[in-house]
């Protein structure tokens, strides 16, 4: 009967650390990735705001123009 339990703890304790690993790594690659896409939105933010970036509008029949800001 102890041997039973001796080997269900052992079995709990091994899928505990696998689990608790588990978690640990995506955890940690969940932050890489949060701080690599702000990152690129600060990038892209910094772009934005240069003088020579024009934005363009979508036109009535789908293509890309500058808008007429006459």
């Amino acid at each position: 009967m102890t041997l039973i339990l001796v080997r269900l703890v052992i079995i709990v304790l091994v899928f505990g650390a696998i689990f608790l690993g588990a978690r640990r790594i995506w955890r940690d690659w969940k932050g890489q990735f949060k701080q690599v896409d702000q990152a690129r939105h600060d990038r892209d933010l910094k772009e934005r705001a240069r003088p020579d970036v024009v934005t363009l509008k979508r036109d009535k029949d789908g293509k890309f123009r500058q808008p007429d800001d006459k």
